[in-house]
């Protein structure tokens, strides 16, 4: 079994340390912008699962100007562990949602911090005019610019049901548009949306494997609070995954996806004054430790990766 800093798959931190020598942290930030979902454009609810932080529950604060959330992030990170590199991560919202001007000051803002070696910028494909994306191929030739992309699924049946709010053809052009302008794409997956089956989930793997991208996150479902989804969950519509069955479908889509593609995240920890269920999902490094066991006695890991 071929292994990625210790990982038996192309981890995140093994890309982060390849490309910049060193250990690499995200400061989440909030550049105070909405989304068409939200704003009556496309709807005002959002997505059924987005939390009233707009899926940016661990960022910092808005009312702090986007240096003063990057040195809050710094000051509490590195009190736990020398750091010297960070990626301005842009998380709450649709972070291309505004006027091109206002995203050039509070993204260059960002890049102009000593300690920011990267920017990422989280945000719907309908969201990518070409204004925007020129200021973003010129940001890159400053430093790189990663656009994180929420896709959740390939099947446009949950994608109506969750709200999404634009069709695949949509995504389709907008990777087409970024991969031509050079800049790095990572893909939002989310595991375990109700109705869909783990074939289904897969589909929506290889469908990714022939996709300019370079990075994907496979987000584990979480029910917030005061989401239209706890309702549904409330209803007993849908029953989220137990902690083995995600260990099974996350072990399934590592063994699907590319070894190109960097594996960005592979569960999550919802915010604990939030999250319904499933409540397992909150020791995260748990569920971590666990994963890797199991791949480690499984089998079908021999063969399947080659070493970066």
């Amino acid at each position: 079994m071929k292994q990625w800093n210790g990982k038996p798959y192309y981890s995140f931190d093994y890309m982060l340390r390849n490309r910049f020598g060193e250990k690499v942290y995200k400061v989440a930030l909030n550049g105070r912008m909405s989304c068409p979902n939200r704003d009556g454009t496309l709807g005002t609810g959002g997505c059924i699962f987005c939390s009233a932080g707009g899926s940016g529950d661990f960022a910092a604060d808005p009312s702090f100007s986007v240096t003063q959330q990057i040195e809050q992030q710094i000051e509490a990170l590195s009190q736990k562990r020398p750091i010297r590199k960070y990626i301005a991560y842009f998380q709450a919202f649709t972070n291309t949602y505004a006027p091109v001007d206002y995203l050039e000051r509070i993204f260059s803002e960002a890049l102009r911090h000593p300690k920011i070696c990267a920017l990422s910028i989280g945000t719907r494909p309908d969201c990518l005019p070409p204004e925007v994306l020129d200021l973003l191929e010129k940001l890159n030739q400053i430093k790189p610019v990663w656009v994180e992309l929420g896709l959740q699924t390939i099947h446009e049946r949950t994608a109506r049901y969750i709200r999404r709010g634009y069709p695949l053809s949509c995504f389709q052009e907008a990777v087409r548009r970024l991969h031509k302008r050079n800049l790095e794409v990572i893909v939002h997956t989310i595991l375990g949306l109700p109705g869909e089956s783990p074939e289904d989930i897969l589909e929506t793997m290889e469908y990714l494997n022939g996709q300019n991208i370079q990075g994907v996150k496979l987000q584990l479902l979480h029910v917030l609070k005061g989401t239209d989804l706890a309702s549904d969950y409330e209803k007993g519509q849908f029953r989220t995954y137990t902690r083995e069955e995600y260990l099974d479908i996350l072990i399934a889509c590592l063994e699907h996806l590319s070894p190109d593609i960097v594996i960005h995240r592979i569960t999550g920890d919802g915010p604990k004054d939030l999250l319904i269920a499933p409540l397992w999902a909150s020791r995260k490094r748990e569920v971590l430790n666990l994963l890797h066991h199991e791949m480690k006695i499984r089998d079908t890991w021999q063969g399947k990766f080659y070493h970066k």
